[in-house]
């Protein structure tokens, strides 16, 4: 089932790309200024596809955002703790 086709289903608030969008560009932003060494970690592709997955639910797609945050910090302050 697509988004598209998850909008429409009885109860569901309607999948908004730009609310997606706007979203996901806080999320980036905010690990971009504050943990920037994270850009590109490997282990954040599993948050990142997990994200992807829950497209159509808001909430879940927020929990994803959050989780995907937590993972970049996790993995910049190992890169920060391995330099010292």
């Amino acid at each position: 089932m697509s988004p598209s086709d998850r909008a429409g289903t009885l109860g569901a608030e309607p999948w908004d790309e730009g609310w997606v969008h706007e979203q996901a560009v806080k999320a980036l932003g905010w690990l971009a200024k504050n943990y920037p060494e994270c850009s590109g970690a490997e282990g954040l592709r599993e948050y990142d596809k997990a994200a992807d997955e829950a497209a159509g639910d808001h909430e879940a797609y927020l929990e994803a955002l959050r989780a995907y945050c937590r993972a970049g910090r996790d993995e910049a302050l190992r890169i920060r703790r391995g330099a010292a």
